[in-house]
Protein backbone atom coordinates (compact mmCIF):
# COMPACT_ATOMS: atom_id res chain seq x y z
CA UNK A 1 0.00 0.00 0.00
CA UNK A 2 3.10 2.28 0.17
CA UNK A 3 2.84 5.47 -1.76
CA UNK A 4 -0.84 4.87 -3.20
CA UNK A 5 -2.59 8.00 -2.04
CA UNK A 6 -6.01 7.35 0.13
CA UNK A 7 -7.30 9.90 -1.57
CA UNK A 8 -6.81 8.53 -4.98
CA UNK A 9 -8.79 5.02 -3.65
CA UNK A 10 -11.66 7.02 -1.76
CA UNK A 11 -12.89 5.01 1.19
CA UNK A 12 -12.16 1.52 2.12
CA UNK A 13 -15.41 -0.79 1.71
CA UNK A 14 -16.54 -1.31 5.52
CA UNK A 15 -18.93 -4.68 5.53
CA UNK A 16 -18.14 -6.06 8.17
CA UNK A 17 -18.70 -5.36 11.91
CA UNK A 18 -15.42 -5.25 13.22
CA UNK A 19 -15.25 -1.68 13.33
CA UNK A 20 -11.96 -1.75 16.12
CA UNK A 21 -10.47 -4.53 13.44
CA UNK A 22 -10.98 -2.09 10.82
CA UNK A 23 -9.54 1.00 12.82
CA UNK A 24 -6.22 -0.38 13.47
CA UNK A 25 -5.80 -1.76 10.00
CA UNK A 26 -6.32 1.90 8.21
CA UNK A 27 -4.23 3.40 11.13
CA UNK A 28 -1.51 1.47 10.28
CA UNK A 29 -1.75 1.97 6.37
CA UNK A 30 -1.97 5.91 7.02
CA UNK A 31 1.05 5.51 9.16
CA UNK A 32 2.78 3.67 6.42
CA UNK A 33 1.66 6.89 3.80
CA UNK A 34 2.49 9.91 6.20
CA UNK A 35 3.84 8.71 8.96
CA UNK A 36 2.26 8.53 13.01
CA UNK A 37 1.67 11.88 13.12
CA UNK A 38 -0.28 12.10 9.51
CA UNK A 39 -3.74 11.41 10.58
CA UNK A 40 -6.60 12.10 12.74
CA UNK A 41 -9.22 9.88 14.03
CA UNK A 42 -12.00 11.32 12.39
CA UNK A 43 -10.06 10.83 9.34
CA UNK A 44 -9.78 7.47 10.03
CA UNK A 45 -13.48 6.83 9.87
CA UNK A 46 -13.94 8.89 6.47
CA UNK A 47 -11.28 6.18 5.11
CA UNK A 48 -13.24 3.33 6.30
CA UNK A 49 -16.96 4.91 5.66
CA UNK A 50 -18.16 5.74 9.19
CA UNK A 51 -19.62 8.51 11.20
CA UNK A 52 -16.52 10.56 12.83
CA UNK A 53 -17.85 9.73 16.16
CA UNK A 54 -17.99 5.71 15.23
CA UNK A 55 -14.25 5.36 16.47
CA UNK A 56 -14.89 6.85 19.98
CA UNK A 57 -16.90 3.73 20.35
CA UNK A 58 -13.82 1.99 20.75
CA UNK A 59 -10.89 4.64 21.15
CA UNK A 60 -10.76 8.19 23.19
CA UNK A 61 -8.09 9.59 21.22
CA UNK A 62 -5.64 8.43 18.33
CA UNK A 63 -2.84 7.85 21.26
CA UNK A 64 -5.51 4.67 21.60
CA UNK A 65 -5.72 3.69 18.37
CA UNK A 66 -2.24 4.02 17.92
CA UNK A 67 -1.63 2.26 21.35
CA UNK A 68 -3.69 -1.18 19.77
CA UNK A 69 -1.47 -0.87 16.72
CA UNK A 70 1.50 -0.97 18.79
CA UNK A 71 0.55 -3.89 21.03
CA UNK A 72 -0.10 -6.16 17.95
CA UNK A 73 2.87 -4.99 16.69
CA UNK A 74 4.72 -6.32 20.08
CA UNK A 75 2.74 -9.72 20.17
CA UNK A 76 3.89 -10.10 16.47
CA UNK A 77 7.48 -9.03 17.89
CA UNK A 78 7.25 -11.06 20.83
CA UNK A 79 6.17 -14.05 19.11
CA UNK A 80 8.96 -14.03 16.84
CA UNK A 81 11.53 -13.72 19.27
CA UNK A 82 10.30 -16.97 20.52
CA UNK A 83 10.34 -18.84 17.20
CA UNK A 84 13.87 -17.54 17.10
CA UNK A 85 15.03 -18.66 20.58
CA UNK A 86 13.47 -22.09 19.33
CA UNK A 87 15.32 -22.34 16.67
CA UNK A 88 18.65 -21.49 17.96
CA UNK A 89 18.77 -24.45 19.92
CA UNK A 90 20.27 -24.71 23.37
CA UNK A 91 23.42 -23.12 22.90
CA UNK A 92 23.28 -19.93 25.23
CA UNK A 93 25.30 -17.10 22.85
CA UNK A 94 23.44 -18.54 19.55
CA UNK A 95 20.13 -17.53 21.25
CA UNK A 96 21.71 -14.27 22.33
CA UNK A 97 22.35 -14.23 18.46
CA UNK A 98 19.16 -15.36 17.37
CA UNK A 99 16.64 -12.78 19.68
CA UNK A 100 18.75 -9.58 18.47
CA UNK A 101 18.59 -10.62 14.71
CA UNK A 102 14.95 -11.76 14.88
CA UNK A 103 14.36 -7.89 16.31
CA UNK A 104 16.04 -6.21 13.92
CA UNK A 105 14.51 -8.46 11.21
CA UNK A 106 11.19 -7.27 12.57
CA UNK A 107 11.94 -3.51 12.10
CA UNK A 108 13.13 -4.20 8.68
CA UNK A 109 9.95 -6.15 8.35
CA UNK A 110 7.40 -3.89 9.54
CA UNK A 111 8.96 -0.35 9.75
CA UNK A 112 5.56 1.47 10.12
CA UNK A 113 4.30 -0.87 12.87
CA UNK A 114 8.43 -0.62 14.16
CA UNK A 115 7.95 3.78 14.45
CA UNK A 116 4.37 3.38 16.18
CA UNK A 117 5.97 0.77 18.44
CA UNK A 118 8.54 3.19 19.92
CA UNK A 119 7.27 7.08 18.53
CA UNK A 120 6.68 9.51 20.71
CA UNK A 121 2.69 9.35 19.99
CA UNK A 122 2.61 7.19 22.40
CA UNK A 123 3.58 8.77 25.63
CA UNK A 124 2.92 6.68 28.51
CA UNK A 125 2.96 3.09 27.97
CA UNK A 126 1.33 1.87 31.42
CA UNK A 127 -1.53 3.96 30.48
CA UNK A 128 -2.13 0.94 28.56
CA UNK A 129 -2.36 -1.95 30.78
CA UNK A 130 -2.49 -5.07 27.68
CA UNK A 131 0.20 -3.26 26.05
CA UNK A 132 2.85 -2.76 28.61
CA UNK A 133 1.95 -6.12 29.56
CA UNK A 134 2.95 -7.54 25.93
CA UNK A 135 5.85 -5.19 25.68
CA UNK A 136 7.00 -6.80 28.99
CA UNK A 137 6.53 -10.23 28.03
CA UNK A 138 8.41 -9.56 24.58
CA UNK A 139 11.75 -7.74 26.43
CA UNK A 140 11.74 -10.26 29.43
CA UNK A 141 13.42 -12.54 26.68
CA UNK A 142 16.33 -10.52 26.72
CA UNK A 143 17.41 -10.82 30.18
CA UNK A 144 16.41 -14.18 30.41
CA UNK A 145 18.47 -15.17 27.25
CA UNK A 146 21.31 -12.94 29.11
CA UNK A 147 20.99 -14.84 32.11
CA UNK A 148 21.30 -18.49 30.55
CA UNK A 149 24.81 -16.82 29.02
CA UNK A 150 26.15 -16.10 32.77
CA UNK A 151 25.02 -19.50 33.82
CA UNK A 152 27.39 -21.02 31.22
CA UNK A 153 30.12 -18.35 32.26
CA UNK A 154 30.13 -16.78 28.74
CA UNK A 155 28.78 -13.09 29.81
CA UNK A 156 30.19 -11.38 32.98
CA UNK A 157 28.51 -11.36 36.24
CA UNK A 158 25.88 -8.63 36.29
CA UNK A 159 22.73 -8.01 36.77
CA UNK A 160 20.93 -9.59 33.63
CA UNK A 161 18.67 -6.36 33.48
CA UNK A 162 21.28 -3.80 33.18
CA UNK A 163 23.66 -5.73 30.22
CA UNK A 164 19.65 -6.66 28.53
CA UNK A 165 19.56 -2.17 28.33
CA UNK A 166 23.01 -2.45 26.46
CA UNK A 167 21.91 -5.50 24.02
CA UNK A 168 18.65 -3.78 23.25
CA UNK A 169 20.05 -0.40 22.99
CA UNK A 170 22.74 -2.11 20.10
CA UNK A 171 19.88 -3.91 18.29
CA UNK A 172 17.61 -1.13 18.61
CA UNK A 173 19.93 1.39 17.10
CA UNK A 174 21.06 -0.88 14.08
CA UNK A 175 17.07 -1.88 13.40
CA UNK A 176 16.43 2.25 13.62
CA UNK A 177 19.31 2.65 11.27
CA UNK A 178 18.13 0.34 8.66
CA UNK A 179 14.84 0.93 8.19
CA UNK A 180 16.07 4.73 8.03
CA UNK A 181 18.53 3.92 5.11
CA UNK A 182 21.52 5.18 7.13
CA UNK A 183 23.30 1.99 6.68
CA UNK A 184 25.45 2.25 3.13
CA UNK A 185 25.64 -0.52 1.37
CA UNK A 186 23.06 -2.44 3.62
CA UNK A 187 20.57 -3.22 0.90
CA UNK A 188 20.18 -6.95 0.79
CA UNK A 189 18.31 -9.09 3.41
CA UNK A 190 21.55 -11.14 3.48
CA UNK A 191 23.85 -7.66 4.27
CA UNK A 192 20.70 -6.88 7.11
CA UNK A 193 21.88 -10.34 8.37
CA UNK A 194 25.29 -10.06 8.07
CA UNK A 195 25.62 -6.26 9.48
CA UNK A 196 23.15 -7.38 12.31
CA UNK A 197 24.76 -10.28 13.93
CA UNK A 198 28.61 -8.74 13.16
CA UNK A 199 27.47 -5.51 15.59
CA UNK A 200 25.87 -8.16 17.84
CA UNK A 201 29.17 -9.56 18.19
CA UNK A 202 30.12 -6.92 19.21
CA UNK A 203 28.00 -6.28 21.74
CA UNK A 204 29.02 -9.95 23.12
CA UNK A 205 32.69 -8.58 23.06
CA UNK A 206 31.65 -6.02 25.41
CA UNK A 207 29.50 -8.68 27.80
CA UNK A 208 31.41 -11.65 27.53
CA UNK A 209 33.30 -12.82 30.69
CA UNK A 210 37.11 -12.15 31.32
CA UNK A 211 38.87 -14.83 29.65
CA UNK A 212 36.35 -16.20 27.33
CA UNK A 213 37.02 -16.68 23.86
CA UNK A 214 35.73 -14.89 21.33
CA UNK A 215 33.12 -17.37 19.25
CA UNK A 216 33.07 -14.62 16.32
CA UNK A 217 31.23 -15.41 12.82
CA UNK A 218 33.67 -16.27 9.76
CA UNK A 219 31.23 -14.08 7.70
CA UNK A 220 32.12 -10.69 7.03
CA UNK A 221 29.83 -7.57 7.65
CA UNK A 222 28.41 -6.14 4.45
CA UNK A 223 30.45 -3.67 2.98
CA UNK A 224 30.10 -0.12 3.10
CA UNK A 225 28.20 -0.41 6.47
CA UNK A 226 29.11 0.79 10.00
CA UNK A 227 30.12 -2.47 11.30
CA UNK A 228 32.75 -2.69 8.18
CA UNK A 229 34.83 0.35 9.50
CA UNK A 230 35.80 -0.86 12.48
Amino acid sequence: MRGTSFRARGRLPYHHGDLRRALTDVALRLVTERGPGGFTLREAARVIGVSQTAPYRHFRTKEALLAAVAEEGFEDLRDRMRRALRAAGHDPLERLYALGLSYVLFAVDYPSRFRVMFGPEIRDKSEYPSLATVAREAFSLVPETIAACQHVGLVRAREPADLAIAAWSIAHGVASLLIDNRLSGVKTRNAVCRTARSLIETLYLGLRSDGTPSRRSSTPPARGNVASRR
